[in-house]
């Protein structure tokens, strides 16, 4: 009986021994496998490029990270307008969502330069690129982490803006006092006051209502998004004015960027430039097939001569200066945009 009792104390203390020896792995194990909840809202359509490479990026969070990424995607709106977004994302409500650089107008009105303020900045799809990809989009970056606890980790696009209206609009002529609804930023308010529309600032999620029940006369938007959120069903107009290319920052908290391990952090900068890039190409690639969509479902397309457009850029050349004077900083970021066009 003793022998018994003895070889059971000896076996017990190997066991003791061999698990604390064991608990520095299971320590690093249980760190490793540690899951950091990623919710991705936005309030771009279902169906759109944009929302399809959401989709692709949190597969890519996911499975990438085995699993210590918990990656979550709410398309649509579905968790709040975009000015709760950018609220949310700012305080880390959610991690990530998406914005035009103008949404930043009020805190960093250089940063909003980049998003095509005021109107008819951008040449082409190239230009863009020579901005957003190069030094600029690194900078505007660093700006967004100081200024509002974001960091822009990719550029993603809705592209070229143009204008949907309930009734024909094909010169400046007539477009006066036609009610567009417009986002809750005051360039864009000024832009189209200044081409003599009459600007109806309202959230993004309620232009279809807005449209059907004449609160607006319309909107200005790509064409993917017509198409996605169905706004043509109220209105069949379309000019096709290209006067402001939208780009999307992907904005991610910073703070909870920061808490990650190192890999993870280089995770979701490389794999949101990765999902962004194709995102980018495809956007650009089907364009021209959403309006052809649009045209079989009934949208008629009215020409935009290229002396009615230089008409409409000379009307609003203007607010270069004018948004320019909100800042040095300001003038000098829309001096170096104009600059590579």
């Amino acid at each position: 009986m003793t022998i018994k009792k003895s070889t059971f104390a000896r076996r017990s203390v190997l066991q003791l021994g061999a698990a604390a020896l064991a608990t520095p792995a299971l320590t690093r194990a249980a760190w490793a496998q540690e899951k950091f909840v990623c919710k991705i809202a936005h309030s771009e359509a279902i169906g759109s490029p944009f929302t399809n490479a959401f989709d692709k990026w949190t597969t890519m969070l996911n499975e990438r990270s085995d699993g210590r990424i918990d990656a979550q995607h709410f398309p649509a709106s579905q968790l709040g307008g975009l000015a709760q977004l950018l609220e949310m994302s700012r305080i880390g409500t959610i991690q990530v969502t998406a914005a035009g650089p103008d949404s930043e107008e009020a805190i960093a009105p250089e940063i909003a330069a980049t998003a095509g303020a005021p109107g008819f900045i951008y040449k082409n799809e190239a230009h863009v690129d020579a901005v957003l990809q190069g030094d600029i989009g690194q900078e505007i970056s660093q700006i967004a982490r100081e200024k509002t606890g974001v960091e822009f980790i990719a550029y993603g696009e809705v592209g070229f803006r143009h204008l949907l209206t309930k009734e024909p609009v094909t010169d400046l002529a007539s477009l006066q006092g036609v009610k567009l609804r417009v986002p809750e930023v005051r360039i864009w308010v000024d832009f189209w006051k200044t081409l003599g529309a009459n600007p109806t600032p309202l959230p993004y999620s309620e232009q279809y209502s807005a449209l059907s029940t004449g609160v607006i006369d319309g909107l200005d938007s790509d064409y993917f998004s017509v198409l996605g959120f169905k706004w043509h069903e109220q209105a069949k107009y379309i000019l096709p004015t290209y006067h402001w290319f939208l780009p999307k920052a992907i904005r991610m908290n910073a703070a909870w960027l920061d808490s990650l391990p190192d890999d993870l952090q280089e995770l979701c900068r490389t794999s949101a430039k990765e999902a962004f890039e194709e995102q980018r190409t495809i956007n650009r690639a089907g364009a021209d097939q959403a309006l052809e969509d649009l045209k079989a479902a009934g949208c008629i397309v009215s020409p935009f001569p290229a002396e009615e457009k230089a008409k409409w850029e000379a009307k609003s050349a203007g607010l270069f200066e004018e948004f320019g004077a909100t800042s040095p900083e300001t003038a000098a970021m829309i001096a170096k945009i104009r600059a590579l066009g």
